[in-house]
């Protein structure tokens, strides 16, 4: 088997790392948006131990914890980015990225003014706001190239406000929901911590899925996948860990063949690794 030839490539900045400061700016951008109770909307604050002067009412957006979202985890190694991009000379350029790092943000919302049964309307408000919302960020997928060109999946100009109606366009949706995540006495220290009184409070979780950098090549990349992906073996392979019954019956789904076209999307210059050398015949 001829070996393909080292290919000089150029990695990109990282096109998602702006992903978890715009869902912050995206919560307050809609509390301001639907407020409509009073004529003068509350204030806006991250930092927990700001106490207002005066009578002005106070909604407090502080993310006090980013964790993996452990559903939906793949291997990290590279694989075709979903983006169409035609170069100068009218071919279609090739990027490799590593699969999205899904992340949960949680974010502690509180509420304050002068009198607490303002504080529970508030708090009232908020809590069936962020319910209507079905998604905080909706738009088309950002990808930064290697130049520092943003554009979306079908390699245009990004536009946060664009067509995301378009078929088989790639769209970065974040959702919303309220959960459990906090106990009072968590609530309790974290409040003590930053030195600010005790108020009611919500927590919510964001999830997201932050993109890296993409990886271009000269003419392609090869990449050799292992020997013992699934469905590449041999069908006479013999598998020892298999369980048996002690009358020698099978336990299970017997193992299937070679799969002759895997699942997914077409492959770019990729190759199975089995090009493992057999001894030479020696004379006797």
């Amino acid at each position: 088997m001829t070996e393909l030839q080292p290919q000089q490539f150029q990695t990109g900045p990282l096109s998602s790392y702006q992903t978890i400061g715009e869902v912050t700016e995206a919560i307050h951008k809609r509390l301001l948006d639907c407020y409509d109770v009073t004529e003068r909307p509350p204030r806006l604050e991250e930092d927990l131990k700001f106490v207002p002067k005066d009578r002005e009412e106070v909604i407090y957006v502080y993310m006090y914890r980013a964790g993996m979202n452990p559903n939906l985890m793949n291997q990290k190694r590279l694989r075709l980015a979903p983006l169409e991009v035609t170069g100068a000379n009218g071919e279609k350029e090739y990027f490799y990225h590593r699969p999205p790092l899904l992340m949960d943000l949680f974010y502690l919302v509180g509420v304050h003014a002068k009198f607490r049964s303002d504080a529970e309307r508030l708090l009232g408000w908020v809590l069936l706001t962020l319910n209507s919302t079905p998604r905080l960020i909706y738009r088309p997928r950002r990808f930064i190239l290697p130049t520092g060109e943003a554009v979306n999946s079908y390699g245009e100009p990004w536009d946060p406000k664009g067509d995301t109606w378009r078929a088989e366009l790639q769209v970065e949706k974040v959702s919303l929901a309220l959960v459990d995540d906090l106990t009072v006495g968590d609530a309790i220290n974290l409040y003590t911590l930053h030195e600010a009184p005790y108020r009611p409070f919500l927590t919510y979780r964001a999830r997201v899925a932050l993109d890296g950098p993409l990886t271009s090549t000269e003419g392609g990349s090869g990449i050799a996948m292992g020997d013992h992906e699934e469905g590449l073996l041999p069908k006479d392979t013999h598998f020892p860990h298999q369980k048996k019954k002690p009358r020698s019956r099978v336990m299970g789904r017997p193992t299937s063949g070679r799969i002759s076209k895997p699942p997914g999307p077409e492959a770019h210059n990729v190759r199975r690794r089995f090009d493992r050398k057999k001894p030479e015949d020696t004379e006797e």
